[in-house]
């Protein structure tokens, strides 16, 4: 583990030393990312009638099977809670980051939620998937269906059909149980491992294999900023650990470049 820093005000000399001279940038990023622009996290969904399930498992294809209308009705209600959010401060300095001219960041975010692509940036890798990619649950095919909009927690809503071959329409996010998108994974270990600088936002590091990544580019002796609030498991594998938060650190970061 290498240096932790709590200062509150100002970019620390120890971030800005890792940030200057680094062109290409991997930057991963979890649910801490979107914790200030209000989107709620797993388990915070849980209120009203879905207090009484286990958001893990809702969220199987064994729960699908079992019962679509349930499981298609919980992500609605999460849907309906992520258009109500806005990209925070840390998402638009990223974006600043990505378009900035000699720079080249790469983004893979563990998030479901888009934030990203709203506040203006591109994601190399989403992987974990995306709340709004549906697909067919039978044809695997994508589906410009949508959520319906819901203003209370319901228990039942009957999925969309697919346009294609009539099967019903599912969440593109990657359940419990299903291996991550191959593709995408392995260009986000690409990214992390031919870097500059791998800078860890917001994530507990306790996902798995997502949080494999900074200790991959580790091993490749690329150095890691973690920016989080709380310790992580990621702290061990970070050269300088910033305690503070995406909104706050990640703004900071870029106006210095």
């Amino acid at each position: 583990m290498g240096a932790v820093i709590t200062a509150a005000d100002g970019l620390p000399p120890e971030v800005l030393d890792l940030v200057e001279g680094a062109g290409r940038v991997c930057v991963l990023t979890g649910a801490g990312m979107s914790a200030e622009s209000g989107v709620p996290t797993f388990r915070d969904v849980q209120v009203g009638l879905w207090e009484q399930f286990d958001p893990t498992e809702l969220a199987t294809p064994q729960a699908w099977e079992r019962d679509p209308a349930q499981v298609w009705a919980w992500y609605a209600w999460r849907a309906s809670l992520v258009r109500g959010a806005a990209p925070n401060a840390g998402h638009i300095a990223l974006a600043q980051w990505q378009n900035r001219q000699g720079s080249e960041v790469s983004i893979a975010t563990q998030n479901v939620d888009d934030l990203h692509e709203r506040a203006g940036s591109t994601v190399l890798a989403h992987l974990h998937g995306s709340l709004f990619a549906l697909r067919c649950a039978d044809c695997d095919r994508a589906s410009d269906a949508a959520y319906e909009q819901i203003d209370e927690p319901i228990a039942h809503l009957e999925p969309p059909e697919c346009g294609d071959c009539g099967g019903p329409v599912r969440p593109g996010v990657v359940w419990f149980g299903e291996p991550l998108p191959r593709r995408e994974f392995d260009e986000a270990v690409e990214a992390a491992q031919v870097a500059d600088l791998v800078v860890v936002v917001g994530t507990s590091g306790l996902v798995h294999p997502a949080a494999t990544l900074p200790h991959l580019a580790g091993a490749r002796g690329v150095p890691v900023l973690e920016i989080n609030p709380q310790e992580s498991q990621v702290t061990e594998a970070a050269d300088v650990a910033w305690r503070t938060t995406a909104a706050t650190g990640l703004p900071l970061l870029v106006a210095s470049l």
